[in-house]
Formats: structure tokens, sequence, C-alpha cells
């Protein structure tokens, strides 16, 4: 399961090595000075969040999207499982408009939107 990471002025979201295979992608990086806006939602899998099509990646829908959703002016990195509470993070600036994973552990998004 993905997890936030704060150090000095970088936001990292940790992928576990499933989830990096799954994803065809790193655990993306950026400065916390871009971060935007961070929303809790209940369930991500629904067409308000989600947009796009999923390219590279793995997907089994409402059971598991790891990787990147394109869509015309931008593109997001998700993690998301069945339909579990989960973390919106947008961004100003960047490789990904919005990072959506799961959450297990709330302080953790808390932590970030202290900072803001």
């Amino acid at each position: 399961m993905a997890h936030l990471k704060i150090k000095g002025s970088r936001l990292r979201l940790n992928l576990s090595r499933f989830e990096v295979m799954g994803a065809l992608h790193s655990s993306p990086e950026v400065e916390i000075s871009t971060v935007e806006s961070v929303e809790i939602v209940d369930n991500p899998w629904s067409a308000r969040y989600l947009k796009g099509i999923r390219a590279p990646g793995t997907a089994i829908p409402f059971r598991i999207l790891l990787g990147t959703m394109r869509y015309r002016g931008g593109k997001d990195f998700c993690a998301i499982y069945r339909r579990r509470p989960s973390a919106i993070i947008t961004f100003k600036s960047g490789e990904f408009k919005r990072w959506i994973f799961e959450i297990k552990d709330v302080s953790e998004v808390e932590s970030l939107k202290a900072l803001m």
C-alpha cells in the first residue's frame, strides 16, 4: 500500500514492490510547494474523480487501479483498491496533475495539510 513520506521540502508517495510492478512506475516525488489541495474521499471510483484511460498500469474495475490515468490536458497517478477511503492530492505543476491513492492512516494526509 502506498504511503506519503515528507522529507525536507519533498513529498514522496512510497509504493510497495507489488505496486511498482503493477503501476509500471516508480514512487512519484514532488516539491511540497507544488501541492494545491488535499481531499479525502470515501469512494475514488466515481467518474467525478477518475477520468481518462490507464496507460501504463494494471486495473481490474472496482478492485485495483495502479498506474497512470491519461486524459486531455494531463495525467493522474493512481494506487487505489476496492471502494476504500482515498486521498486526492492536486498539484499546481509537475509530472502528474493529481495523485489518487488509498489511505489507511489519515494522519499521513493530515500532516501534509498542516504544512500547507
